[in-house]
């Protein structure tokens, strides 16, 4: 059996997913690893890209843009890794990235799933865990009250960051695990366009009763948003459809109507508060701008969502 199976899928990213590839195969990697990329069908000249320069990748290319779930899928299903390393393209792995994540796994049965210490590109600590979302966590977080005391997010600075942590989720733009139960579980729920699939996934993998654990020896530089960004405000609206869709598989339709409350409520409160921000702070005017267009859209779409 192959130790790693790495798994990318790209949308526009060609720049970024060279630099990513690159760093991939400079790492001192003891074992033997298969890298997937899947070309969510890219104009910019990703998948060609691919093949001229990284000919030993496995590359799956779209006819279309099938969203990041399926798309993972599409390669977690081929995949031979014992491990499988979910990692977006907009990454760049530091030395011993991969096998201390691998080494870890390795060593603790007890876990299913391990994340990567992310970092922003100036080298500072990016958030790349959280807490499981409840409903209560989401009003506090959507309300900014963990800046008084936090429950709908980790406090990572506070943490060691020699020493792993258990959590409850980590982010999607490095995350490893088991094979055997990534099959098992059958990888990302695809009904997941984007967003909230590794949500789903953590859960999922608690549920089936293994640990969580983020791992700071295994340092990712990531820059976050590089392909949604191209299209913000329809994944700004996809951001709570996910949310809401999470809410609504795992906990049921009470819980996802109340959760539109919540949002419905906080959106109301940035429509109103973001034209006195404008004013305010107005070399931030085209920011605030942005959002409350983001949030009367949310408000007018939730009836649907």
């Amino acid at each position: 059996m192959m130790a790693l199976s790495i798994v990318i899928v790209s949308w526009n990213t060609k720049d970024l997913l060279r630099n990513c590839l690159t760093s991939i195969y400079d790492q001192a990697f003891p074992y033997d690893l298969e890298t997937w990329v899947v070309d969510n069908f890219s104009k910019d000249g990703s998948a060609l890209m691919v093949e001229n320069d990284f000919p030993q990748v496995k590359l799956v290319k779209n006819l279309d843009n099938v969203g990041f779930a399926k798309a993972n899928n599409q390669a977690i299903s081929m995949a031979q890794g014992e491990y499988i390393l979910l990692l977006n393209p907009d990454t760049i792995l530091s030395k011993d990235a991969l096998v201390n994540l691998v080494d870890y796994l390795k060593q603790d049965p007890s876990v299913g799933a391990v994340g990567s210490k992310l970092l922003n590109a100036d080298g500072s600590l990016q958030t790349s865990c959280y807490p499981a979302p409840t409903l209560f966590r989401e009003f506090w977080r959507m309300f900014y009250l963990d800046k008084f005391f936090a429950l709908g997010i980790y406090k990572m600075a506070n943490w060691n960051q020699l020493a792993p942590h258990q959590v409850d989720v980590l982010m999607g733009a490095s995350l490893m695990v088991r094979g055997n139960l990534l099959h098992k579980l059958n990888g990302f729920d695809e009904s997941y366009y984007i967003y909230s699939e590794e949500v789903d996934l953590c859960y999922r993998i608690r549920k089936a009763g293994f640990d969580i654990h983020w791992v700071p020896s295994s340092e990712v530089t990531h820059f976050g948003g590089q392909s949604t960004k191209q299209v913000a405000n329809k994944m700004f609206l996809q951001l709570y459809q996910s949310k809401i869709q999470y809410f609504r598989k795992n906990y049921g339709v009470l819980s996802a109507i109340i959760y539109k409350i919540i949002l419905l409520m906080a959106s109301m409160v940035r429509f109103v508060v973001s034209p006195i921000s404008m004013i305010t702070f107005p070399s931030r005017r085209k920011e605030y701008s942005n959002l409350a267009r983001n949030y009367s859209d949310l408000i007018l779409a939730l009836p649907k969502m």
